[in-house]
């Protein structure tokens, strides 16, 4: 497994990553309506204007993850859930602390990253509602300790 600076050859392989995790990680947290609206083409569209603040995670050739940064503050990382508990998420979160990343926000709910988060030294420092897809939804604030 390594990781690298994502390209813009890389955004089809991301975006259809990207909709396969997402749906997967928040399959009893979102409702299938938002899950519907986050397909390829709605990350695709996010990829094509951020790809180069972002890093992906190889098993081989294949991308089996992504990271996406925005100035110290770790958007999105995601890996393919069949290629979970391999060592690229924490290869992916490794770099970007490399890179400077100092925060990070996950649904409360979503307790398999909180545990994630929390083994690599991350901690909450705060908990909130926020707007998120149509409805104020609860996360937690993760910051490296």
């Amino acid at each position: 497994m390594i990781v690298r600076p994502a390209g813009p050859a890389d955004i089809p392989a991301l975006a259809a990553l990207a909709e396969r995790s997402y749906r997967a990680a928040f399959a009893d947290i979102l409702e299938e309506e938002v899950l519907a609206g986050r397909d390829v083409a709605f990350f695709a569209e996010r990829f094509s204007a951020s790809w180069e603040r972002m890093l992906v995670a190889l098993s081989g050739e294949m991308p089996v993850g992504f990271l996406l940064m925005t100035d110290g503050h770790i958007d999105m990382l995601f890996m393919d859930p069949g290629a979970g508990g391999r060592g690229g998420g924490a290869l992916l979160l490794r770099e970007a602390e490399v890179q400077g990343a100092k925060s990070l926000e996950c649904f409360r709910d979503n307790h398999s990253a909180q545990r994630f988060y929390e083994r690599h030294g991350w901690q909450v420092t705060r908990a909130y509602d926020r707007e998120f897809a149509g409805r104020s939804r609860s996360f937690a604030f993760y910051e490296k300790g």
